[in-house]
């Protein structure tokens, strides 16, 4: 074998040994995300909730509902911690560029990290929480057989139905505003242009709704931290509550 040939086929071999390390520690990270938030959904979750229930097509259909909600809150937290974990990883590389333990922490990993975060979000955001709220309130059709798939044939037509019709309000909407044939003609680009747009949208609504309620928040956690806390009493004037005191003596005399 030539050795051009012999290099190639090493660095295939390199390259393939990096990806499968990528997808092991990306895995990795997944699941230890999924499992704390298990445990955060199990503790502040009711005690009635996805456990207290009789039947076992209930029980089943919460317990989805369930993974599907930790599926979602995992991806969550790790788009909230990919840029610090970003940050991090950068700076470590550049205090010990020549440490073998923690070249895997390179411009690959934290990329193809973020393609997985900003597709599983797309994902949660369009299909996964919509489809957990209807499959929690559906019945099945009416005259089909009861059970698990009725349940899921029940909200994957709702879901189809509504993702059409916010579909068709995007076009009427598009139509009215451009008027022209390249807007309708754009509505077609829907994994390329609409659901980065959508994402970025409620992503921007998000951080409004957080800037309006978090002064409404904190102005009530001082309320209440401040009903709670006893006062310290250090700097108080005890001459000018004995003295106070005695006014209130002497006004309750004259009045008795």
């Amino acid at each position: 074998m030539a050795p051009a040939e012999q290099d190639a086929l090493a660095a295939r071999e390199q390259l393939f040994h990096e990806r499968i390390r990528e997808c092991i520690i990306c895995a990795l990270l997944f699941a230890s995300l999924y499992i704390l938030c298990h445990f955060i959904i199990t503790h502040f979750k009711k005690h009635t909730d996805f456990t207290a229930v009789h039947d076992d097509e209930d029980a089943a259909v919460n317990r989805i509902a369930l993974g599907l909600c930790t599926f979602t809150l995992a991806v969550a937290l790790g788009a909230v911690l990919l840029l610090p974990f970003s940050i991090i990883s950068n700076e470590v590389l550049l205090s010990f560029p020549q440490n073998y333990y923690i070249q895997w922490l390179n411009g690959s990993l934290i990329h193809g990290l973020w393609n997985l975060v900003f597709l599983f979000s797309n994902l949660s955001l369009v299909f996964l929480m919509p489809f957990a709220y209807f499959f929690t309130e559906s019945e099945g059709f009416a005259g089909s057989k009861k059970g698990i798939m009725a349940r899921v044939y029940e909200t994957s037509v709702v879901l189809l139905l509504l993702t059409l019709l916010v579909l068709g309000m995007v076009w009427v909407a598009s139509s009215i505003v451009g008027n022209d044939a390249a807007s309708r003609q754009s509505l077609y680009d829907l994994w390329e242009y609409y659901l980065p747009y959508l994402y970025s949208c409620i992503s921007l609504f998000g951080v409004l709704l957080l800037l309006l309620c978090t002064p409404f928040g904190l102005s009530t956690m001082f309320t209440v931290t401040g009903k709670l806390l006893v006062k310290p009493r250090l700097l108080e004037d005890l001459d000018e509550q004995l003295s106070c005191t005695r006014l209130e003596e002497a006004a309750v005399s004259r009045r008795i």
